[in-house]
């Protein structure tokens, strides 16, 4: 045990991509002189399976954050570009699968306003950056035991005895957060009764650079292009059936994606395991404490039906770095929580609103599409319909789901902090 604690500037619990990419953020944002730790409970927590099936969907306000970051150039090998999106709302017996809704997902330049990337090419580019970053310290394997507050600091207690001190404490940990909980902050929550489904395909025809939406009865069923001739398939589904697909033999479950992929892209074959996990929503009724600063899973949880969820961790990430280094300019406590419009309030101020309508909105836009009653579905394609003939809605959309409207940080627009 240490007699005196080991003092940080800011620790970070949790290696998820949302915790090394806050790490690399604040390194560059505060420089060399700030000491930053990363704490992570398994030493394999921080090197990714091979056969991780996940790929996320990256906005064109997230793409611009890891360029400054300097991670792009080491993924933009694996990042598919999104120039177009199909969304089609039907019952899975339904022989066609009609398109109600169309569009160029693309800016006024002409790029991308989303790129597909694996989970595991984001990861072993943030932990490649980290470990030649020279004032991030991993900490692993480690777990924070219990944390108090005393004299400018967060006290933390390791469960191998180890003590450390922080100005800034960050849970990063995911949905399940053992700091969240220590800290007492309370979750509203909503059990969607729905399990997500993963995996990665490759195919006979090419996807032409498209992401498909079919809106079915158990949920939204999306084909999500990756480069080559390869799709990452992400599903939503009841949860009794989600657990006889899991259970069945790779035929059954290849049976069961041919019959919502519908042809589109020829003989598939699936490419590695599959993964699944329960569907539900949460957000932190509080995203700060006394030197504490929730970020990602840890703050709030969506819904995967518009595939936002690292757009919205990225979103924290750079609004904590950048309301951290302008107090740490001032020459002030980064993690004073004294409600004033500055540090860990106005990161709250920042983050909070966004999170909350984001939420409901992914909220709503399950609730009005997982199901097949006739009425609302006519009324569902009828809206669809509507949005498809009007280009400046569309463009607004487009705008919207690329992270470049309201209030942005500077790290997605591309400007270092």
């Amino acid at each position: 045990m240490n007699a005196i604690p080991d003092r940080h500037d800011v620790i970070i619990s949790g290696g998820s991509l949302t915790g090394l990419a806050l790490a690399r953020a604040l390194s560059d944002a505060l420089g060399p002189k700030a000491k930053i730790a990363i704490i992570e409970k398994s030493s394999q927590s921080l090197s990714l399976s091979a056969t991780n099936p996940r790929a996320f969907a990256i906005s064109k306000a997230a793409q611009q954050m890891l360029k400054v970051l300097g991670v792009w150039p080491r993924i933009e090998n694996e990042a598919q570009p999104v120039t177009n999106i199909e969304i089609t709302d039907s019952s899975l017996d339904d022989g066609i699968r009609p398109v109600v809704l169309r569009y160029d997902n693309t800016l006024d330049d002409g790029a991308p306003a989303s790129y597909i990337i694996p989970d595991q090419t984001i990861g072993e580019a943030l932990r490649a950056l980290i470990a030649e970053t020279p004032n991030v310290e991993i900490i692993a394997p480690a777990l924070i035991e219990t944390y108090q507050l005393e004299t400018g600091y967060a006290h933390v207690q390791l469960q191998d005895g180890r003590k450390l001190r922080t100005k800034l404490l960050v849970a990063a940990e995911g949905r399940a957060s053992s700091l969240r909980d220590m800290a007492g902050i309370k979750l509203v929550t909503c059990d969607y009764q729905q399990t997500g489904i993963v995996t990665q395909l490759s195919h006979e025809l090419p996807h032409n650079s498209t992401a498909v939406q079919h809106f079915l009865p158990g949920g939204p069923f999306a084909i999500l292009p990756m480069t080559g001739n390869r799709s990452c398939i992400t599903w939503s589904e009841e949860r009794a059936l989600a657990q006889n697909l899991m259970k069945s033999d790779d035929r059954t479950f290849l049976e069961n994606i041919e019959k919502r992929v519908g042809g589109r892209l020829g003989k598939i074959q699936l490419q590695g395991p599959r993964q699944s996990w329960p569907l539900t929503m949460h957000l932190a009724r509080s995203y700060i404490s006394d030197r504490l600063a929730l970020v990602g899973d840890t703050a709030h949880g969506v819904h995967p039906i518009a595939g936002q969820g690292l757009n919205l961790a990225l979103r924290d990430v750079a609004a904590l770095a950048e309301v951290t280094a302008e107090t740490w300019r001032l020459g002030m406590d980064i993690g004073a929580n004294d409600g004033t419009a500055g540090g860990l309030s106005k990161y709250q101020q920042w983050r909070r609103f966004d999170s909350l309508t984001s939420t409901a909105a992914y909220d709503g836009l399950n609730r009005l599409f997982s199901n097949d009653m006739t009425l609302l579905r006519s009324v569902r394609s009828m809206g669809l319909g509507i949005v498809d003939r009007l280009p400046q809605l569309k463009h607004m959309f487009i705008k919207e789901a690329a992270g470049l409207s309201g209030d942005i940080p500077r790290l997605l627009k591309g400007e270092a902090i």
